[in-house]
C-alpha cells in the first residue's frame, strides 16, 4: 500500500514516525521531519537524516524500504549513495551523507515549516517539536 490523497493524518504520522524510529535503528544522524503540509502541494512531510558511511546509508534506506507497510512510489539515488530519496507520496525521506546534507542544506529552504527532531531515547518519551 502506498500512501495517497486520502490517506489519513494519523497515518500519515504514524508513517513519519515509522520512518524516524526505523532511520534510528540504523544509527542515523540529525533525523528530523519538516511539516511542509501548510506551505506546499507537494507532500505533507519531509524526512532528513544522514550518515557517514555509504554503507550505513544504504542500510537506512534498507530499513525504511522494508520496515514499514508502504512501498515506496518512487526511489532515486539508490545506485550512488550520496543521497537517496524515498517518495512515500504523503512523505518524502532524504537520506544523505553527512557531507551532501551540508552542502545541499535542504532543510533552509523549508524553515516556516514546523519541525520535529528525533533522537535514540528510552521508550514512552516523545520527539521534540520546534518552531
Amino acid at each position: 500500500m502506498t500512501p495517497g490523497l486520502s490517506t489519513p493524518k494519523n497515518e500519515i504520522s504514524a508513517l513519519v514516525q515509522g520512518i524516524a524510529d526505523l532511520a534510528l535503528e540504523k544509527q542515523a544522524d540529525n533525523v528530523i521531519s519538516l511539516n511542509v503540509s501548510g506551505i506546499t502541494s507537494m507532500t505533507d512531510h519531509f524526512i532528513f537524516c544522514s550518515a557517514d558511511t555509504d554503507v550505513q546509508v544504504k542500510a537506512i534506506a534498507d530499513s525504511i524500504r522494508k520496515g514499514t507497510g508502504h512501498k515506496p512510489w518512487r526511489m532515486e539515488g539508490y545506485e550512488q549513495l550520496n543521497w537517496v530519496l524515498l517518495d512515500y507520496i504523503d512523505v518524502v525521506v532524504h537520506i544523505f551523507k553527512t557531507n551532501e546534507r551540508e552542502y545541499y542544506n535542504l532543510e533552509s529552504l523549508w524553515t516556516d515549516a514546523p519541525l520535529t527532531k528525533y533522537i535514540d531515547e528510552p521508550e514512552g518519551k516523545s520527539p521534540e517539536k520546534t518552531d
